[in-house]
């Protein structure tokens, strides 16, 4: 989540966000902040090493649940998948489960769909 490297990037046939998650929030909520070129309609200056459009800095997903016994960490799946329109099964954890700062795996997914739909939330 710097400069050099974008929140969202393809592996794969997967793409991997890397998020951090607040918990106890008002309501349910995406924060996008710090974001690359090529984001939010400004003039491209090039693609990221993978060929994929650059995307934002950092992501964060506010959540009304408490981050007690995963609440938190199933809202923020279910509340992900439905701004993808996906199911949250799509949505996994890979690392930071019981952290703030997660990196989700959004399985058979394409960087260009997620970040046009995070562009457009409903």
């Amino acid at each position: 989540m710097t400069a050099s490297r974008p929140a969202i990037i393809q592996d794969g046939t997967d793409v991997l966000v890397a998020v951090r998650v607040q918990p106890r929030a008002s309501r349910n909520q995406l924060v996008i902040a710090g974001t690359q070129p090529n984001w939010l309609g400004a003039q491209p200056i090039g693609l990221g090493a993978r060929g994929e459009e650059l995307g934002p800095d950092s992501i964060t997903i506010r959540v009304t649940a408490p981050a007690a016994e995963g609440a938190a960490n199933a809202a923020c799946r279910a509340f992900l998948a439905d701004l993808l329109g996906i199911a949250p099964s799509r949505i996994i954890i890979a690392r930071g489960g019981t952290a703030r700062k997660k990196l989700l795996c959004i399985r058979d997914a394409d960087v260009a769909t997620v970040l046009a739909r995070l562009k457009s939330p409903k």
